[in-house]
């Protein structure tokens, strides 16, 4: 049983990446996991993803994205708010992440979005996590 499963997608997508992997696979969809990923899509940290399967709770397979000379395009991916200790900031507190080299990922009244969409929308939410 996952208590986190956002930390989990997390350390699956870290690690293929660590590995040089060009997929790796997340298990147990949900509309949180879908709309991360959606962000991380439309930013250019992975190629694309589907679902590949609906059984038990699903699976997800991501296709992660290389720069020029095999780089990867995710340099860290942290977890910030956790189940035992959730982090929620204000409109004013949203951070910058590697002087806007990165995102941040919150979770808001009005969805999921980057740091950046919160800042334009002047509202705070859940700070799920950071990509750079």
């Amino acid at each position: 049983m996952l208590t986190d499963p956002i930390a989990d997608m997390i350390t699956r997508i870290r690690n293929a990446v660590r590995a040089r992997h060009e997929k790796t696979t997340i298990a147990v969809i949900s509309k949180l996991k879908l709309a991360i990923l959606d962000i991380l899509k439309r930013e250019g940290f992975i190629k694309d993803y589907r679902i590949v399967s609906t059984e038990k709770g699903g699976l997800i397979e991501v296709t992660l994205n290389y720069l020029t000379g095999g780089r990867p395009a995710i340099n860290d991916l942290q977890r910030v708010s956790k189940p035992g200790r959730r982090i929620y900031i204000g409109k004013d507190e949203i951070p910058w992440i590697k002087n806007g080299m990165g995102i941040a990922i919150i979770s808001t009244s009005q969805g999921v979005m980057t740091d950046r969409e919160a800042r334009k929308r002047k509202i705070g939410g859940e700070y799920l996590l950071y990509v750079w």
